[in-house]
Formats: C-alpha cells, sequence, structure tokens
C-alpha cells in the first residue's frame, strides 16, 4: 500500500508533528510542565581533584502552576552549580512528591543542548517573590496572579514575556 518514499514521509512526518515530544539533554520536557524562575541561592561547591563533585545550598524562587505562581523556599543537593534566573527566565520543573520535592531541569553551560536535573525540597508559601528596587519582595499569590493575567505572562503557556509594562508599575521588575 505504502510505499518506501510514502513511508519515509509518514515517519518525519511523525517526529515533526506537534504532538511529538521535544527532548533536550535527553531529558522529554512535556514531563516537566512547571516552571520555576529562581530569585536568589546561596551554595557551597564540594570538590575533588579541583573539579566540582557536588552542591548544596537553599535559595528562594516561584513555582508557576495552574496559571498562577506561588513562592518557594528550597534546599538542594545537585551534580552541578543552580544557577539564578536572568529577567523572566524559568526552568521546566515537575513534582516528584506534591508539595515537597521538584525536580528541576538547568541548562550546561557551553553545551546548548544539555541539561541536568535538580531537586528541590521545598516549602511552599502563599505568596509570589519577585523584584523591587533590586530587593526581594513578596506579592499575595491572588493578587500576582491577577498581574500575570493583566500582563498576559504565563511561561507554563509559553508567554514567556509580559506585555505592557508601564516604567514602575506592577509587582515586577526584572
Amino acid at each position: 500500500m505504502f510505499g518506501s518514499w510514502s513511508r519515509a514521509v509518514l515517519i518525519v512526518a511523525l517526529f515533526l508533528s506537534p504532538a511529538a515530544p521535544v527532548f533536550a539533554g535527553g531529558y522529554n520536557l512535556a514531563q516537566y510542565p512547571l516552571r520555576v524562575h529562581i530569585f536568589q541561592r546561596t551554595e557551597q561547591a564540594h570538590s575533588s581533584r579541583q573539579t566540582v563533585e557536588w552542591v548544596e545550598g537553599e535559595g528562594k524562587a516561584d513555582l508557576f502552576e495552574r496559571g498562577g505562581a506561588r513562592g518557594f523556599d528550597f534546599g538542594f543537593h545537585c551534580g552541578g552549580r543552580l544557577m539564578t534566573s536572568s529577567g523572566f527566565e524559568t526552568y521546566p520543573a515537575r513534582w516528584k512528591t506534591e508539595g515537597r520535592l521538584l525536580e528541576i531541569l538547568l541548562p550546561v553551560m557551553g553545551k546548548p543542548d544539555a541539561m541536568n536535573s535538580c531537586e528541590l525540597k521545598v516549602a511552599m508559601k502563599d505568596f509570589a517573590y519577585y523584584r523591587k528596587g533590586g530587593n526581594l519582595s513578596q506579592e499575595p499569590a491572588a493578587a500576582f496572579k491577577e498581574w500575570m493575567e493583566k500582563h498576559q505572562y504565563d511561561p507554563q503557556k509559553g508567554k514567556t514575556q509580559p506585555v505592557n509594562l508601564g516604567a514602575g508599575k506592577g509587582p515586577v521588575e526584572q
């Protein structure tokens, strides 16, 4: 019924279809539906023979899920350094244990298509973090969600840059 050329076209179409999973560094991004913005972290690197073996520390971040954001404090123990987010940058994430343990994917510096995973032990908050005047501040989660809707910002849905930001208006200054 199908010639070899037709089969080849069908196979290519399946791999290029929007339903096909997207992989980054061997990870299926469809399995990481949440987004995390890391505002700050402190860390201690543990090295052997001038090579970082593992890093541990703590920090503050926002989790984007279900159309809103909630802040959380976290501790981590990872195989490499944990980078803070720039601007409105977020990292793919998923729950390993809801409300307690998140797994995030981090880019590997110098390797554009490589990713590493890191687990964060979290303490969820009822507010979202944001930067104001260079300082880390807090906003009630409901108010932050209103800001997200007003500025069409939802990194979980690919809306990674807020629109219609007036100078000094809104909770977020990046």
